[in-house]
């Protein structure tokens, strides 16, 4: 970035015609937010023409610094100048925004419209996850080229985020900023735009706290840009451009640019009210503003050839830069030939070779928490894929989420008694802070290929569902560890048990909820989640040892087994009696009771056939064919079994099923005692057996 801003008539201009353009948007499709995106457009504008490194002609480019919008509900403030830029969209879309089919939907969507990084909506994601995206871009700096010198690798950059009131509030944020300053992540350049107004008009009504303070505590650089500080209002780009000077200069602290700005200035009637925030302004109104501009009140989305010519010049400047910085690329990967066959590989999504011959395996007779299995699981892959790294949300001993023999991600001053940190560290730790710890895995996700984890207990999901939705609108294949998946977690009580969360988190779409019934079961499931590389995925692990199922005979292979588990459902143990007169259908902990469950049945001469269920998301993938030989139509006698609740499973089970579940909150007691109970036993598979049967 040059020293000195290059700024003339024609980016005043275009500074004005974008303010229109995000009017006339609103105002066509009759709804919208129109008012920050009129008085950021020079904020915005001065990123995407001035500052940010990055190349409209390809907007996946390794290279490029990375812009989030976290006040998504204003859209336009991103996609103006994305049609500005040349990145594709064109009048057009802006003429369609918030309606079928376009590009320009009312919040910005990831993998939907070219330039757009991350899907926002919800407030304080954005800014949340963008730590992520700073998590990511040291962490793969790390990786690909750690000996560089500061500000010299390919694997530099930047990360920048707008905010605005509305994301400072959410508790999220506060989660994150105080772990991005922790981090000392000072690559994360976030721009606040203090207009102190919200739907409900000033946010002096709920919103009075010294957010420079609070920042100033996480230990962010904190710089202040106020363009009323005169009395008159005055747009000093000048003074924001040298904020972000000054923020890029700080390498040890992340950095707030606080801009004190008029939300929808310069609108004559309705500017600094909560009236322009969330609504069209109105006929009368936007004709003020386009004569206060110098436009023609009667022409709609106008734009001046002179003023598209001189924006889509950023086309060209995105060439140069990557050109430039690819000589550079280029030189690294000369002198780097094992970064760079890393770098391909992680870049192409492929596990190293040898990845599933690495996993550990566990023999009949073994009793064995599929948590702990988790944990040996990730031990094994560790030393082979560099790429794979994750912590947990203050739960490490409890989740098993530790690469054993590797430094924690954490400034070295940082180190505990416990834990080694390292800025290029692979083992990440959250604290008590779940909604940030799924933000920021979000963020990792979308910045590189890399994979990474993040653990807490089953039942505090629930803190960072928000997270996890969207990482399943997104597609993107983030994996969060819970364990400790059912009443059976004993003495903590009901306030620890999860009960609701596996039913409600297989409601989300496109999240893979997966609960693997034994050790073996669990290394095959890890395997599979890193193997996808769209959509997340949710484990649900044990804290009490369950039985390693036998593998052969009476029951499935191994390699049956192993293809099963990737299919999310299979037959693990067939009807010993020729006829199968009932399904047998469990998931997690309580396979093994319809195991036993089938033996007591054989007995009595009825034929049970065990299904292990490990993730009904995956056994929806497959073909009509496949689940039909695991759940024949013509076999109505069916009894789910697993320790949540029953809803959901009526699609399995049908009309003449039974489920052996638990629909109430729990206790505080040891496991056995909470199973003996409230039923989740061998004998109530049993008797849900020989009731459905008789049905």
């Amino acid at each position: 970035m040059a020293n000195e801003l290059q700024w003339d008539e024609l980016d005043d201009r275009a500074v004005d015609t974008a303010r229109v353009l995000a009017a006339d948007a609103v105002e066509k499709v009759g709804n919208g937010h129109p008012g920050t995106a009129i008085s950021l457009a020079p904020v915005s504008y001065l990123l995407h023409q001035k500052v940010l490194r990055h190349d409209p002609s390809d907007p996946h480019w390794v290279g490029r610094d990375r812009f989030i919008l976290s006040v998504g509900h204003s859209s336009l403030t991103q996609y103006v100048q994305l049609y500005l830029g040349g990145y594709g969209l064109e009048l057009e879309d802006l003429e369609s925004l918030r309606t079928w089919g376009s590009k320009t939907p009312g919040h910005p969507e990831f993998g939907h419209t070219d330039g757009v990084e991350i899907t926002t909506g919800p407030l304080g994601q954005g800014l949340a996850s963008a730590v992520g995206f700073a998590y990511a871009a040291r962490y793969e700096r790390g990786l690909f080229d750690p000996q560089a010198a500061p500000g010299t690798s390919p694997f530099d950059h930047f990360v920048y985020v707008v905010a605005g009131d509305g994301d400072l509030q959410e508790g999220v944020t506060s989660e994150a900023s105080s772990l991005a300053g922790h981090q000392e992540l000072g690559n994360l350049i976030a721009i606040y735009d203090s207009n102190q107004i919200s739907i409900e008009d000033d946010t002096n009504i709920s919103f009075s706290e010294d957010v420079a303070k609070r920042y100033d505590s996480y230990g962010w650089q904190v710089i202040e840009v106020d363009w009323k500080k005169t009395g008159a209002y005055v747009e000093d780009v000048s003074e924001l451009y040298a904020a972000i000077q000054s923020a890029q200069a700080e390498t040890t602290k992340p950095s707030l640019i606080i801009v004190k700005t008029i939300i929808g200035w310069p609108s004559p009637g309705k500017q600094n009210t909560g009236g322009i925030h969330g609504s069209k302004l109105g006929a009368e109104e936007l004709a003020g503003l386009k004569t206060a501009l110098g436009f023609d009140p009667e022409q709609h989305f106008a734009v001046a050839p002179e003023v598209i010519a001189h924006t889509r010049e950023a086309v060209q400047r995105g060439a140069d830069k990557r050109a430039e910085w690819q000589l550079g690329f280029d030189a690294w990967a000369a002198a780097n030939p094992e970064h760079k066959a890393l770098f391909d590989r992680v870049e192409s999504q492929q596990l190293p070779d040898g990845a599933f011959e690495a996993l550990p395996t566990f023999e009949p007779g073994e009793s064995i928490a599929t948590r702990a299995a988790s944990g040996k699981v990730l031990a094994a892959l560790g030393p082979i894929m560099p790429e794979l790294w994750g912590g947990s949300a203050d739960l490490a001993g409890s989740n098993n989420t530790t690469i054993p023999g590797v430094p924690s991600f954490v400034p070295v001053e940082r180190s505990t008694g416990a834990w080694q940190g390292d800025p290029y560290g692979r083992v990440l730790h959250f604290g008590i802070r779940e909604h940030a710890m799924g933000a920021i895995l979000n963020g990792i996700q979308l910045h590189g290929k890399t994979r990474s984890y993040g653990g807490t207990f089953l039942i505090f999901s629930d803190y960072m569902r928000p997270a996890v939705r969207l990482a399943a609108l997104m597609n993107v294949p983030s994996i969060f560890v819970w364990t400790h998946d059912s009443i059976a977690l004993g003495e903590d009580g009901p306030t620890h048990q999860p009960i609701e969360q596996l039913a409600t988190l297989r409601a989300i779409p496109n999240l893979a909820v997966v609960r693997p019934a034994d050790a073996n079961e669990t290394a095959i499931a890890w395997h599979e989640m890193l193997t996808r590389t769209a959509g997340p995925t949710g484990i649900a692990l044990t804290r009490q040892n369950v039985p390693v199922l036998p593998r052969g005979g009476d029951f499935a292979s191994v390699e049956e087994a192993t293809d099963g588990v990737r299919r999310g459902a299979y037959v693990l143990a067939d009807s010993p009696t020729g006829s199968v007169d009932v399904l047998l259908i469990g998931t997690g902990s309580e396979v093994q009771l319809a195991v036993e469950a089938r033996e007591r049945l054989a007995a009595d001469g009825i034929g049970a056939r065990v299904v292990s269920a490990p993730s009904l998301e995956w056994f929806a993938e497959q073909t009509e064919e496949y689940r039909e030989s695991v759940l024949p139509k013509s076999v109505t006698a069916r009894v789910s079994v697993e320790a949540g609740l029953s809803l959901g499973w009526e699609r399995f089970v049908g009309d003449r099923g039974r489920s052996v579940s638990i629909e109430h909150f729990g206790a505080s007691a040891d496991y056995e005692t909470l199973f003996r109970e409230f039923g989740i036993t061998t004998d109530a598979v049993v008797a849900a057996a020989r009731a459905s049967i008789a049905a």
